[in-house]
């Protein structure tokens, strides 16, 4: 369900409260295939609401609304615990694999919130190396000062701080200096628009990032050409459909071990 009426609005916005803890957002997990040696070495936790009622409903629906009436703090922190519970599991079969979590800026008006974060890996026994926190700006940081103390904690404790959704017009190259991000994470709009002043654009992006010493992930590459574009422009990361679709976490293991045995 990708689009919601008027008249569904004060009902799906009710029922956000609570969905959560009865088990109704659920973390579906997308692979990032490293470039260079073709393997799966991460996996970004997506949320899905499966109402009981209207079925599947996706993020673009739901979040805007869980952000306007505060519950993204709520289905934030389910996300977080169950995406750290999921690595850490993976990670004890003996084969590391990172996991990024989407965090929105209205959760980072929290003054616990990277404490907290880092008390959830934690407990579920993930290595805060093996995490990856990413930034999306639907909504502005406005405490820039009070944010990037919250982001000293996350990285002297070894998570990785991850600028999402660049090239959107939210993100920008002021907001990945200020954050210190060790991460940035190409937009699909960039991706799949390779043409002009975007290809121009995206390769100086590209370079300036990895003269800063980042990684760079590109999202929703869907064709082979991209996937080469990517590759020649030294993107370290490449996650989409070409490379995997988001998958509930049984899939995502069964999906790990056919690409082992390719």
């Amino acid at each position: 369900m990708s689009a919601i009426s008027e008249e569904l609005r004060p009902q799906l916005a009710a029922d956000l409260a609570g969905a959560s803890a009865r088990g109704e957002i659920v973390a579906f997990y997308q692979p990032q295939i490293d470039v260079a040696t073709g393997s799966v070495v991460g996996a970004e936790a997506l949320s899905r609401w499966f109402h009981p009622e209207l079925g599947l409903i996706t993020p673009a629906t739901f979040i805007p609304l869980a952000e306007a009436d505060g519950s993204i703090a709520e289905i934030g922190d389910h996300m977080l615990n169950i995406a750290c519970e999921f690595g850490a599991a993976h990670n004890r079969r003996g084969a590391a694999l990172d996991i990024a979590v989407n965090v929105s800026a209205i959760q980072l008006l929290d003054g616990e919130f990277a404490a907290n974060a880092l008390r959830t890996a934690a407990v579920h026994g993930l290595d805060p190396h093996h995490l990856t926190i990413e930034v999306t700006e639907t909504e502005a940081v406005h405490d820039v000062a009070a944010v990037g103390e919250r982001f000293d904690l996350l990285r002297d404790a070894g998570v990785t701080v991850s600028v999402d959704d660049f090239g959107t017009g939210q993100s920008s190259i002021e907001q990945l200096l200020w954050l210190q991000a060790s991460e940035l994470k190409i937009d699909r709009s960039l991706v799949q628009n390779l043409a002009g002043n975007s290809y121009t654009l995206l390769a100086a992006v590209i370079a300036f990032a990895h003269d800063k010493g980042l990684r760079v992930v590109a999202e929703g590459v869907e064709t082979s050409c991209q996937l080469a574009a990517m590759t020649d422009f030294g993107c370290d990361r490449v996650q989409g459909y070409l490379t995997g679709r988001a998958l509930p976490a049984h899939r995502f293991l069964d999906f790990i071990t056919a690409s082992r045995a390719l």
